[in-house]
């Protein structure tokens, strides 16, 4: 009986103390949420990475709806300047929740124009100027066209920045900062490379590659301290980008499956839903598989190949593998299916390429 008076009484506390955190499980939430606002806003986020090369991916999807993956967007870390190539759906909020902040943008750019590259430009922008009292536009890089793309971004946004002055002051958002400044330049697959970013410790090279019809369309290859990373944008297998990415520490390359996007074709047909069933079958032509760019990365002595633009979407890990196909067998590097958040460190003066993801490390 005493036993069980004891017990009794041992279950009656633990049964109060859950009442009282219950009670108190709002309080004890800000208490944290204070603590994690604290922890942000006192990071350094580019102070505490080494000096070297960082690229990361904070968009790996496509304009096929992915819950986990946001719209096309690779940042670029050379030393303490951030870089970000192209800026799909969503990708702005998952820069910042890679503690990226785009306050910290030192320029943008794009490797062409399709909707899918440049939905969240104008929210990159804002949040640049909004994030960091820019009292300049961002520099926003690109083929032919990119005026139009800038220019046009910033009229849309024009009585958005007038609320914002008017609400803020001028010393909170300086009106000569908001918006991006276009830098053309005109590139060609007959023309050579074109140097849009030319340093001390770092250059930004673009090339073309093939997305006819869309032209022009390019990669980028960054340069600094000696380590080599290259983007390849949207592109088939592209001559131009293996001569780019020879003996480059990473390749970030888009990957289309296939057999992947049959399923979804011949699912649109079965449905009648033909309008769809002609789109799947004509993205095939402008892509690259994955074999094809694993075959790419073999012959250019690539060290790690990162797949990125992701098509179609993978809402199961098993499927990574039939993504994959063969590649693992023709490319005899790491291969990783990117995913939101993933974040390779090439360290300066060294050899060495270490993968985190900067989405799982804050939750």
């Amino acid at each position: 009986m005493k036993r069980f008076r004891v017990a009794m009484a041992a279950a009656a506390v633990v049964v109060g103390l859950g009442v009282v955190g219950w009670t108190l499980r709002g309080r004890i939430a800000a208490q944290v949420m204070a603590r994690v606002f604290d922890q942000a806003m006192a990071s350094e986020p580019l102070g505490a990475l080494p000096d070297g090369l960082h690229v990361g991916l904070c968009g790996s999807g496509s304009p096929m709806p992915d819950p986990t993956r946001a719209g096309p967007c690779t940042v670029v870390v050379a030393g303490r300047q951030l870089f970000v190539v192209d800026s799909g759906t969503g990708s702005t909020k998952t820069l910042s929740l890679m503690n990226l902040p785009p306050a910290r943008v030192s320029a943008i750019l794009l490797t062409h124009f399709h909707s899918d590259h440049i939905a969240d430009l104008g929210e990159l922008m804002l949040q640049r100027w909004g994030g960091g009292a820019a009292t300049s536009p961002v520099p926003v890089y690109g083929p032919t066209g990119v005026d139009q793309v800038v220019n046009g971004l910033n009229a849309a946004y024009a009585l958005d920045k007038g609320y914002r002055v008017a609400h803020h002051g001028p010393k909170v958002v300086p009106p000569g900062g908001s918006g991006g400044a276009p830098h053309a330049f005109a590139t060609d697959a007959a023309s050579p490379d074109v140097v849009v970013i030319d340093q001390p410790d770092l250059k930004v090279i673009a090339f073309p590659v093939d997305h006819g019809p869309v032209k022009p369309a390019v990669g980028y290859l960054f340069v600094y301290k000696g380590r080599r990373v290259v983007v390849s944008g949207d592109t088939a297998p592209s001559a131009r980008l293996e001569a780019a990415a020879r003996d480059a520490d990473v390749l970030v390359h888009e990957g289309l499956s296939p057999d992947l996007v049959a399923l979804q074709r011949q699912a649109a047909l079965a449905h009648g839903r033909t309008n769809l069933a002609a789109i799947f079958h004509d993205i095939l032509d402008y892509h690259t598989t994955p074999e094809q760019a694993a075959a790419i990365a073999e012959r250019a002595h690539v060290h790690y190949l990162l797949f990125t633009h992701v098509i179609p979407p993978l809402p199961m890990a098993a499927l990574e593998g039939p993504f994959l196909g063969r590649s693992r067998e023709i490319f005899h590097g790491p291969i990783r299916v990117g995913h939101d958040g993933d974040f390779l460190t090439l360290p300066a003066g060294t050899a060495e390429i270490r993968r985190t993801n900067r989405l799982r490390a804050l939750f």
